[in-house]
């Protein structure tokens, strides 16, 4: 950080003050994670100086012989995590991961169904202002009213009316076990390939905490943060003999130079994912959102699906007289970072929304366990019901600072406050 301060002092300064932020605020977006000291290390690099256009042994570019060699490692190391046949490092994001499928597999036009974002699915499954719902024909999917799970049954019935060339599966809000095996049942029913998207879940599929998709999906995407704990970006996975479809795709069809640096970090998560604490880790994870879910349910809220079998609670606070974009506003006041979300058969538009998601990953990752999240999840009642009333907003924010002081992050990367 010396030279950065000394070259522009208000990055600097702007990069601390969020180093504070995340060791002083409960990070509870169920998108979000921390890294170790060890990826932060690998991406700040001269690797970002390489350009590797192309893929190892097939570069575009001279110089690249250890470009090579950290490429491969991560590639082979996904094939081990994940059991998968082929792999493809480069994606920048999930949502291009996505994208690289889609191009692979896909003409413009091409029916595909993905599940709808109001009931847990993403963006890129269909929505009509992303590049999904923009170039192909979609056919959403969702889940029944009485439980808010997905209704296999309905979905059936629609692929085979529809005949699309794509089933998408996975979910960015969705709390419950996705069946893999089912979907693809349904998708060679339809005669469609099919895709999942397991962003959310890596880290619980690479660890056997949820099945896997890989034995059964054509296609299989994710991103590297999140559960996995890795640096931003995007994985694409498929079947060996779909290889050479998928990696043109993704390079030249929709990305140039890869980012190396960001690769090498990948390549150190995946190493990191390899190893059997991961697993106690994902365990903790898993644990503590049944904890907080069953908490805030005994705080009065109603949680979407009845509870959780992943790492994300699905909060309904409309049944409670909060709007979703009030609950988050409250909450960070509070020290708390979650995220508006839109629950199944929302009455209220997405940028007002009626739940709020929340996760455990990175909490876990501090070291939080079963009895933080009880003490978490009374913090977040007291807030909520207190929202109007600044002096309870104003002890919450004091226990949160108090509990977060027990579990200190990136201590190393702290630079002495300025008296």
């Amino acid at each position: 950080m010396n030279a950065l301060l000394k070259t522009d002092p208000d990055v600097a300064q702007a990069i601390q003050k969020e180093v504070r932020r995340q060791g002083a605020q409960l990070e509870m977006i169920a998108s979000e994670n921390f890294v170790s000291e060890a990826v932060l290390q690998a991406m700040g690099t001269v690797l970002t100086n390489k350009y590797a256009e192309g893929y190892p042994g097939k570069r575009y570019y001279g110089g690249c012989e250890f470009a090579d060699v950290i490429e491969d490692l991560a590639r082979d190391r996904v094939k081990q995590l994940f059991g998968c046949g082929h792999a493809n490092v480069q994606p920048h994001s999930g949502a291009q991961a996505n994208m690289s499928v889609l191009v692979a597999c896909l003409k413009p036009g091409d029916t595909i169904m993905g599940m709808d974002l109001s009931h847990g699915g993403h963006l890129s499954h269909g929505h009509p202002l992303n590049f999904s719902g923009l170039y192909f024909k979609i056919v959403p999917y969702g889940v029944r009213k009485e439980d808010e799970r997905i209704d296999m049954e309905a979905l059936r019935k629609k692929a085979l009316e529809t005949k699309p060339r794509l089933i998408i599966c996975g979910a960015s809000a969705y709390p419950r076990t996705i069946d893999f095996a089912a979907l693809k049942a349904i998708a060679d029913e339809a005669g469609a390939l099919l895709m999942a998207d397991i962003a959310h879940i890596a880290g619980l599929v690479a660890t056997g905490l949820h099945p896997s998709p890989v034995p059964h999906a054509d296609f299989v995407t994710t991103t590297t943060h999140k559960t996995l704990r890795g640096p931003r970006g995007g994985l694409a996975m498929c079947k060996a003999e779909l290889a050479k479809d998928l990696d043109r795709a993704m390079f030249p069809g929709i990305q140039g130079g890869p980012l190396m640096h960001v690769i090498a970090a990948k390549a150190v998560a995946f190493k990191e994912a390899l190893q059997p604490e991961f697993k106690a880790y994902q365990q903790r994870v898993v644990a503590n959102a049944s904890v907080l879910s069953k908490t805030l349910a005994d705080e009065g809220f109603r949680i979407v699906s009845g509870g959780t079998d992943n790492h994300l609670i699905l909060i309904d606070v409309f049944s409670r007289g909060l709007t979703g974009k009030v609950a988050e506003k409250t909450l960070e006041h509070a020290g708390i970072t979650v995220n508006k979300n839109t629950i199944p058969f929302d009455p209220n538009p997405p940028m007002t929304a009626s739940g709020v998601r929340v996760g455990t990953p990175a909490l876990t990752t501090r070291g939080m366990g079963t009895s933080e999240m009880e003490e978490i999840g009374r913090l977040i009642g007291k807030a909520l019901k207190g929202a109007d009333n600044e002096t309870t907003i104003a002890e919450v924010r004091r226990s949160v600072e108090t509990l977060c002081a027990r579990f200190p992050l990136y201590a190393s990367l702290l630079t002495p406050t300025p008296a």
